[in-house]
């Protein structure tokens, strides 16, 4: 598991398995946020077997799944009422990344325009620069 962190608060990463939740606590984090679907591909864990390793390891989770190539409003508000409300730093995963970066672009809980928001993608390796005018 690699972390890109965004700001100080916000990271983002593919995948993680179970396994990983304890690397991802020592490494600083206090919440994970989950924007996977169950299901998306073969062999992948199941939110609930992830939220469980973070339960285990006292590390908060939330689900909050999205569908890759949407990105429904009310789960980019859900993601940014998480990210505000959330203690940091906080590790948000899907299948590469690049979903849970535009969720918290979207979402802007820092409060940093349109193109630092932009910035900050391309420097964790993600392009979006499709959603500038949702920004």
């Amino acid at each position: 598991m690699q972390a890109n962190r965004l700001t100080k608060k916000h990271s983002v990463s593919g995948q993680i398995e179970p396994s990983d939740v304890e690397a991802i606590k020592a490494a600083g984090f206090t919440a994970i946020i989950c924007n996977r679907p169950d299901g998306e591909a073969p062999g992948q864990p199941t939110i609930a077997q992830v939220a469980a390793a973070a339960e285990a390891a006292g590390i908060a989770f939330h689900a909050n799944p999205m569908v890759g190539g949407t990105l429904p409003g009310d789960i980019v508000e859900k993601q940014g009422e998480i990210l505000r409300g959330a203690d940091a730093p906080v590790l948000a995963y899907c299948a590469s990344g690049r979903r849970s970066t535009a969720l918290w672009m979207l979402s802007n809980p820092d409060q940093l325009d349109a193109d630092e928001r932009l910035r900050r993608a391309e420097e964790a390796g993600y392009d979006l620069e499709m959603l500038r005018p949702q920004l």
